[in-house]
């Protein structure tokens, strides 16, 4: 079973990766993803702000989606 931490990492890194995927650095003037991951239980909160992306919000829950996968997938694998 992954610790605790191995789950907020692995959740952070995926949400921050699909951002970084979409817009450029110089796109993103603030970017806020907290990460917990308690009795079971993980809660992903992704705060964008990228003005001049159209999709900003769009980006930000598909962020917080592939958290989630990111740690359905961390699960998995170690199941296996």
């Amino acid at each position: 079973m992954p610790s605790d931490d191995e789950v907020v990492q692995t959740a952070a890194e995926a949400a921050e990766g699909l951002i970084l995927s979409r817009l450029r650095n110089s796109e993103v003037k603030d970017l806020d993803v907290t990460v917990s991951f308690e009795d079971g239980i993980l809660d992903v909160d992704v705060y964008l702000n990228a003005p001049e992306a159209p999709d900003e919000e769009e980006i930000a829950e598909d962020a917080a989606l592939t958290a989630r996968s990111a740690v359905d997938e961390l699960f998995a694998e170690d199941e296996d």
